[in-house]
């Protein structure tokens, strides 16, 4: 059996790789997907702290379902709006959309 220390280092890993590539990345895709990395580091918490607090629980997991579901819309979301700023602006970078009209 893992010890739940484990999950909450990789979460924490997980967390700083992906707020790491959100700070360094100027790509709107790597953004993206360092977001991805940070929710799925909130969703590792979820279930650990479920596994420690209330072992025979599942609330955690519940959340961590919801969140999932959550993360995938957003993500949708996202993609359609990268792609309508590419189609305008024929980049994905960050600093291409910077001077848009108001």
């Amino acid at each position: 059996m893992v010890p739940v220390q484990y999950y909450f280092i990789l979460s924490a890993l997980l967390f700083f790789i992906g707020v790491y590539g959100f700070i360094s990345r100027r790509n709107l895709i790597a953004m993206l997907i360092s977001v991805e990395l940070i929710l799925n580091a909130v969703e590792i918490n979820f279930t650990a702290f479920n596994r420690l607090l209330f072992p025979g629980q599942l609330e955690g997991f519940f959340m961590s379902l919801f969140g999932i579901g959550v993360a995938a819309a957003e993500t949708a979301v996202a993609i359609a709006i990268i792609i309508n700023v590419y189609r305008n602006f024929n980049s994905d970078n960050v600093d291409s959309i910077q001077n848009m009209k108001r």
